[in-house]
C-alpha cells in the first residue's frame, strides 16, 4: 500500500509540475506557480515514501523512474490529443 501511495504522489506531483510549465501543451493556460510548488511537495512526499518502502538505493531509483515515466508520457499525451498550443503550421 505504501508503494502505491508513493507512486501516486510522484505521478500527481510530476503532473502538477508539468502543467505549471510554460512549455506544457495539455492546458490552454499553464497552472499558476502555486501548482508547481504543490507538485514539488508531492514529489518530495513520494520520494520519502519510496525510501521507506524500498530503502535508499531502490527508493531513489523508483522515484526517479516514476518521474521520468510521467514526464515522458505527458508530452506524448498532449501530442496524441492534438493540442498544438496555438502553433501555426505552414506548408
Amino acid at each position: 500500500m505504501i508503494t502505491l501511495c508513493a507512486l501516486l504522489l510522484n505521478l500527481a506531483g510530476a503532473a502538477l509540475v508539468y502543467l505549471a510549465s510554460s512549455q506544457q501543451r495539455l492546458l490552454a493556460v499553464p497552472l499558476p506557480s502555486p501548482g508547481r510548488v504543490a507538485g514539488w511537495l508531492l514529489i518530495m512526499a513520494g520520494v520519502v515514501l519510496w525510501l521507506l518502502a524500498a530503502g535508499i538505493g531502490a527508493g531513489i531509483a523508483a522515484a526517479l523512474t516514476t518521474l521520468m515515466l510521467a514526464w515522458v508520457i505527458l508530452p506524448y499525451l498532449a501530442w496524441w490529443r492534438g493540442s498544438d498550443g496555438g502553433e501555426t503550421h505552414t506548408s
